[in-house]
């Protein structure tokens, strides 16, 4: 069945081969493929700067996912070492900073009163959106590395160990918590869920996505991603750490060493899939969808037949960032902080860009027809496409 595409702008990790920085329970730090060096372009178009600022520290170093949010027309990012604040998108100015005197582990959630935050003491932050100051705190069972989502009712974190805690957004109770068997071995990276007024969509180390119930936490439906296979740990890994994307009631789901699948959302029915080994969420555009390969090598595939139409490998081992839209390019950033624009239509490189030489681990956000990037180093910045004269 294909899927229809009414809106292509849709609100990491060297693949396995950099492992103590990406996995849980494994000591090793070497790489195993060497990554391609960066391609030589000659630009067509190019990522023009609307305004760039520095949060903190930014990463301060590690390894995290700090993905800023946009809520209520004000764009919010926190730094490793806590400096949170809160920016107009359209001219970068700083509406208000604050200084938290906790690290930050992952990325700044929220709804339209709170924002949400996990601190490196495994504590749930709910702080109030309009000028940072705290509201309430909650401790959670174990580390986490994936923004807080919110349905304004109630606050869904998952742990690294595979635990899924819901607190009452406004007063911080801790209302039930869902535990799933967490393999040997995973990635150091979890998916945010994605929670909606019935049903929040998690993702789970091994291999599975579940639909739990938000009002009690029980599971509603379970979908197999990837099936451990081979003899090691290491061959078994099957993490799904890609954010579902929602398709017009349905749910894109990929994962390591799985599948790329359209499931239904109501019941977990899959709709079509096919085999795919990837880290990140994939995007979209009017006519194909795209995926950064866990091996660095980029993916279009038709919308419509899911016959894969092009493959771009000039970037291999690049420890790609999660791949955004923007026009009819598309945008993926690299662990030596560059941002490759490649063409929707055939994956020819059009363009590059130096960003932040500390890498770009986040995902990108799409805010109107502009681009928001976020660098490991901390450089913030908004960008337009712009054709190169």
């Amino acid at each position: 069945m294909p899927m229809k595409f009414l809106n292509p702008v849709m609100n990491p990790l060297v693949v396995l081969a950099v492992a103590s920085a990406l996995l849980v329970g494994c000591s090793s730090t070497e790489n195993f493929e060497e990554p391609d060096p960066v391609p030589e372009v000659v630009s067509t178009v190019t990522l023009e700067p609307t305004w760039s600022l520095t949060v903190g520290e930014g990463y301060d170093g590690q390894y995290l996912h700090l993905e800023p949010t946009i809520i209520g027309g004000s764009l919010y990012a926190v730094s490793a070492d806590g400096e949170l604040i809160a920016v107009g998108p359209a001219t970068g100015d700083v509406r208000w900073r604050r200084e938290l005197e906790q690290s930050i582990m992952a990325g700044v959630g929220g709804d339209s009163r709170h924002l949400y935050l996990v601190t490196g003491d495994a504590e749930l932050l709910a702080l109030d959106r309009d000028s940072g100051d705290e509201i309430w705190r909650l401790r959670m069972p174990n580390e986490v590395l994936a923004p807080p989502q919110s349905n304004g009712n109630l606050v869904l974190t998952q742990t690294i160990d595979g635990k899924v805690v819901a607190a009452d957004a406004a007063s911080g109770e801790r209302l039930w918590q869902y535990d799933s068997p967490a393999p040997a071995l995973s990635v150091r990276d979890t998916g945010a869920p994605v929670v909606g007024g019935e049903l929040a969509l998690v993702t789970l180390a091994n291999g599975h996505v579940v639909a739990l119930s938000t009002a009690n936490g029980q599971p509603i439906w379970q979908y197999t991603v990837g099936e451990p296979s081979g003899r090691t740990e290491l061959e078994r890994l099957v993490d799904v750490t890609a954010k579902p994307v929602i398709v017009e009631g349905a749910a894109l789901l990929a994962g390591y060493q799985g599948k790329l699948a359209l499931v239904e959302i109501r019941n977990g029915q899959e709709i079509w899939s096919r085999a795919t080994s990837t880290f990140h969420s994939p995007a979209l555009g009017p006519q194909r969808v795209f995926i950064a390969k866990a091996n660095g090598d980029v993916v279009g595939l038709d919308a419509s037949t899911l016959e894969e139409v092009w493959v771009q490998d000039a970037l291999s081992w690049r420890r790609l960032s999660e791949p955004a839209t923007i026009g009819d390019m598309l945008v993926v950033g690299d662990f030596e902080g560059y941002l490759h624009i490649l063409s929707q239509d055939n994956g020819q490189l059009q363009g590059q860009l130096e960003f932040d030489d500390e890498g770009i681990r986040s995902p990108m956000l799409r805010w109107e027809d502009r681009l928001i990037v976020y660098g490991n180093g901390g450089r913030l910045a908004v960008f337009t496409l712009e054709d190169r004269d």
